[in-house]
């Protein structure tokens, strides 16, 4: 035994030296990290627009408004407007408040919805600078978004999303622990306060804030509101002053500096933020490097902030240092920026809410892999003043020199996808290789557009590779859209062949815009030092990295990664285990918000495990399954209770009061013989999506029935142009369950049909209604030849699609996924069907996921708390918020919640819109065999659509083998 421990310690020795090793090439590696040179000074050279470009931009922007206003007269004016003396209100949710939050005065609360009015007497006509001192009072805990109309007009597109954003803070100051040693992530909680903030482009394309047009005279002003609540203390007309170049400054000139503050370092951990914009952007953990602090090779510490969550323009950090006297001081950093190569992130930094001086509108933070000191001004530091005190030192995401080159992209994007809609309207998707199209005779200034868009393309690329310093993937993408685009100028005839690859160029340029927006930055420490001393670089040495990576390979034999929070111990009575068969990110985030709130609230451990859900069925046989089973299908809970295996929740006591939280038809897919086997997470349903812009160019309206869809069409395919109804394929996945096609069972609904009759005995599908449902779906695809499978977003976004059916969460990927055409698109419930008495059906199905109880649960009480808990209205909110917040809006959570979903940060309107399409959403009952349904619908629609076979004689033929499979799994399971 002692021999064959000394072979194992020889082992692990001999492995920890071959790891040494392979850690010493890796710092070697590190260390090479190519320096890119230093940002170019001053402007950039102007990238020249064509003429013709300017007249197909899709918006009356920002910029279009300053050239068309004509002059650059800022009068010294500074006016104040007291919110409480308006002119007119609409809305119910406008009233005065007074001496608000210590603010003395009177203030305006304003809701959601609705608008107020103000009335200015401006003494001289110029261009003016707008802001508002306002308090973020609670709401769905997203940004406030406000659009400004003077004398009832919009000035310009980006004043429609004006943007004011809320304060938040750690709930606690100390760092919590688990059971384990390892530190939690801290809790974000709004910490409101009075602010002001001058009106600015809440895109970040514009480096300074707004400046509007105002003649002599008298004005309204009107701010409505379009998402979540405030209160308008004052607005204020003014002229912001311009900070001055370094060099400018007092500090700059100052030579002497004997008398200045010596031997000071200052150093404020990047976690101790004392504010932030958003709640993502809480302190992290960073576990990779030896230069943070707290540092631990086996303990998980929280050690810096930022990260990937600190990326979009506009979000912001602040900190405050106690300054111990006053005079000149360098500021600088420990930070990572390893996420963007070929571009560097920006960031705008303000001292107690003031630019210092104009280089830190922009202060660059480049590429390396590893954390560095980075000192603002780089070898020859900045000096800043500052006074004996507390100061609030602020870093803002910005875009910086890169914002003009993003929107160049943007504009040249929405152009390029025109002129692809303009040739798709003469030669359809599929153009004949043989004919000669003339498409440049055909359409008015093609070839000019083609051209003006490759010589902006080229610009761009170009100021790219002078501000990076060298060639990346960044602009080779803008190379390859703008040769082919000289391509097909050279060859006019070939714009038809070269249709395909355009478009998915086009394709790439959205991407671009979409990373190109992103800038994130990780901060591990905030140093303010006097002018005489160095930022020490602790851990960033070879051999400091090369202990890191001996220490994390030894602890590796130790420690069980797998493992997230805290870990029941044999000494609890009270544990369960939850198995999630999400992503990685959603099960970290809801691991955290267990350890967070449901262990300390209640004693109950959980044991998180990430897994296929695709083995859930064979180990619960086996008896190996977990006591609660998320985010499973909504066939999944009727097929367990089928066979025993799940828990009737009408059993608990307070089950009708949980309940509440939810619509009906979200509790429908889990009901099966007078008992419910599941509670739901997430509910979804199809809206109609439109472009405002291409159905105002065919004269068409938004389409309220189905012969106005049929009419829609008509013109549709005259233009070569497409109508999105719902998906029909097969399952991406072999064995998983296909459900109802969504736009047959929207039909079958809104005529009064149903999937099933005799209570889940029998297939309905067979009856007048179902069968004419189905004859007249199939219609819509062998009559007007609509695509069967399709990627809506793109088309939807080129224009080739400019109208259809699809999930509502399409909604959330459009607006990360299409940012060049942000105001152009809209949803709407959708097309309804005529009844007897002329009102309007607009049923319509959904689907959703579930959280369900296993029968062999032990503690099915603490599985019942844990499923109450997670289903809750706080708890399904916050779980949003953070998933929206770690992975985008795209990510936007579909919560069945009723009131988690109220506060999630949806536009007024738009949400307005899918509340009413709420009102009509069914759900779509499970029954043994029903597994079927979808399946030999899908069938039958084949049959008909691909085989021509006539759609009564397919419908009722598949309809009899789920008649069959029903009564096979009834009588299989002891059901009459």
């Amino acid at each position: 035994m002692a021999g064959m421990q000394r072979r194992k310690k020889r082992t692990l020795t001999a492995a920890i030296g071959v790891a040494a090793a392979l850690c010493v090439m890796l710092v070697l590696i590190n260390g090479m990290d190519a320096k890119s040179e230093e940002v170019p000074s001053g402007p950039l050279p102007e990238i020249q627009v064509d003429a013709v470009l300017q007249q197909t931009r899709q918006k009356n922007g920002y910029e279009q408004y300053l050239s068309r206003v004509g002059t650059d007269a800022k009068p010294e004016v500074d006016i104040t407007i007291e919110a409480g003396s308006y002119a007119r209100a609409e809305g119910d949710d406008v009233r005065r408040l007074e001496n608000y939050e210590g603010m003395k005065g009177v203030s305006l609360y304003t809701g959601e919805t609705g608008l107020v009015e103000w009335e200015i007497d401006v003494p001289e006509s110029g261009l003016y600078n707008l802001s508002a001192v306002y308090y973020p009072v609670e709401g769905k805990s997203s940004a406030i978004e406000r659009a400004l109309y003077i004398d009832g007009e919009l000035p310009f597109a980006e004043a429609a999303y004006l943007q004011f954003d809320r304060v938040w803070g750690n709930e606690k100051q100390d760092v919590q622990q688990d059971n384990q040693g390892n530190d939690l992530r801290p809790k974000q909680v709004e910490k409101p306060r009075w602010m002001e903030e001058t009106f600015r482009d809440s895109d970040g394309y514009e480096q300074e804030a707004f400046r509007f047009y105002l003649a002599k005279g008298k004005h309204v002003l009107t701010l409505k509101s379009s998402r979540e609540p405030m209160v308008i203390r004052s607005l204020r007309l003014f002229n912001d002053k311009q900070a001055v170049p370094y060099a400018e400054t007092e500090a700059a000139r100052q030579t002497d500096l004997s008398g200045q503050p010596k031997g000071i370092v200052l150093r404020i951990e990047g976690e101790a933020a004392i504010a932030k914009s958003s709640p993502t952007l809480y302190p992290t953990s960073e576990r990779s490097s030896s230069a943070v602090s707290p540092y631990s090779a086996s303990r998980i510490r929280v050690n810096t902030i930022g990260g990937y969550n600190w990326r979009l323009p506009g979000q912001w950090i602040e900190w405050e240092v106690d300054v111990p006297e006053t005079g000149l001081y360098h500021i600088g950093f420990t930070a990572q920026q390893n996420f963007v190569k070929g571009i560097y992130s920006t960031r705008k930094l303000t001292i107690d809410g003031e630019v210092p001086f104009a280089e830190m509108n922009k202060a660059p933070f480049r590429y390396e892999s590893g954390y560095r000191v980075d000192v603002l001004g780089g070898s020859e530091p900045y000096r800043f003043r500052l006074e004996k005190g507390k100061h609030v030192i602020r870093l803002e995401n910005s875009l910086g020199d890169f914002a003009p080159l993003i929107r160049h992209v943007e504009d040249s994007l929405y152009n390029l996808n025109s002129m692809y809609r303009r040739i798709l309207m003469i030669t359809g998707t599929k153009p004949d290789e043989f004919r000669d199209y003339r498409v440049e005779q055909q359409i008015p200034n093609l070839l000019e557009v083609l051209e003006g868009e490759s010589k902006r393309l080229k610009q761009v690329a170009a100021q790219l590779r002078l501000l990076s310093g060298q060639s990346g993937d960044q602009e080779a993408l803008l190379k390859t859209m703008s040769q082919q685009l000289d391509e097909m100028v050279e060859e006019p005839d070939t714009i038809p062949r070269r249709l395909a690859a355009y478009k998915t160029n086009a394709g790439g340029l959205g991407t671009w815009v979409q990373q190109a927006r992103e800038q994130p930055l990780e901060i591990d420490a905030l140093y303010v030092t006097s002018v005489d001393e160095r930022i020490p670089e602790t851990g960033m040495g070879p051999m400091a990295k090369l202990g890191h990576e001996a220490k994390t390979f030894y602890n590796s034999f130790f420690i069980d990664y797998n493992q997230i929070g805290n870990v029941a111990s044999s000494e609890e009575q009270r544990a369960i285990t939850v198995w999630i068969g999400s992503g990685r990110d959603q099960a970290n985030t809801m691991k955290a918000m267990i350890d967070e709130t449901f262990t300390p609230e209640t004693g109950i451990s959980v044991n998180l495990k990430l897994v296929n859900m695709g083995t859930l069925l064979p180990a619960t046989l086996s008896g190996d399954g977990p006591d609660v089973a998320m985010q499973i299908g909504n066939d999944l809970p009727v097929n367990f209770a089928m066979r025993h295996s799940a828990v009737d929740l009408t059993q608990f006591g307070d089950y009708a009061e949980v309940k509440q939280e939810f619509r009906d038809s979200a509790i429908v897919p889990y009901e099966y013989d007078s008992g419910v086997y599941a509670l739901p997470e997430t509910q979804t349903f199809n809206m109609l999506f439109y472009r405002k812009d291409v159905l105002e160019e065919l004269g068409l309206d938004v389409p309220q029935t189905w012969e106005d869809v049929e009419s829609t069409l008509a013109i549709l395919s005259k233009n070569h142009m497409e109508f999105g109804m719902p998906v029909v394929a097969q399952a991406n996945m072999q064995g998983v369950n296909i459900p109802p096609n969504s736009q047959y069972a929207t039909m079958l609904l809104q005529n009064g049909g149903a999937f099933y009759r005799n209570d889940g005995r029998e297939s309905d599908l067979d009856s007048r209604i179902g069968i004419e449902t189905f004859k007249r779906w199939t219609e819509f695809y062998t009559d007007y030849k609509l695509e069967r499978e399709y990627d809506f977003a793109n088309r939807f976004r080129t224009g080739q699609m400019p109208i259809g059916l699809s999930d509502y969460t399409t909604y959330n990927q459009l607006s990360v996924f299409a940012p060049e055409i942000r105001g152009l698109w809209g949803f709407v419930p959708v097309p309804g069907t005529v009844q007897a008495d002329g009102s309007l059906n607009r049923d319509v199905p959904s689907t959703g996921s579930a959280v369900m109880m296993l029968q062999n649960a032990q503690d099915k009480d603490a599985a019942w708390a844990f499923m109450k808990w997670w289903t809750s209205t706080p708890i399904q909110a916050e779980f949003g918020r953070e998933m929206e917040g770690l992975m985008g809006a795209a990510a936007r959570y579909p919560t069945a919640n009723i009131k988690a979903l109220d506060s999630l940060p949806w536009p007024a309107e738009d949400y307005a819109n899918l509340k009413k399409q709420f009102e009509s959403v069914q759900g779509i009952p499970e029954v043994p065999g029903g597994y079927f349904t979808g399946r030999h619908l899908f069938n039958a629609f084949y049959k008909t659509v691909v085989g021509n076979v006539e759609a009564r004689e397919s419908i009722m033929d598949y309809t009899q083998y789920i008649q069959d499979e029903i009564r096979i799994k009834r009588k299989e399971f002891g059901l009459p």
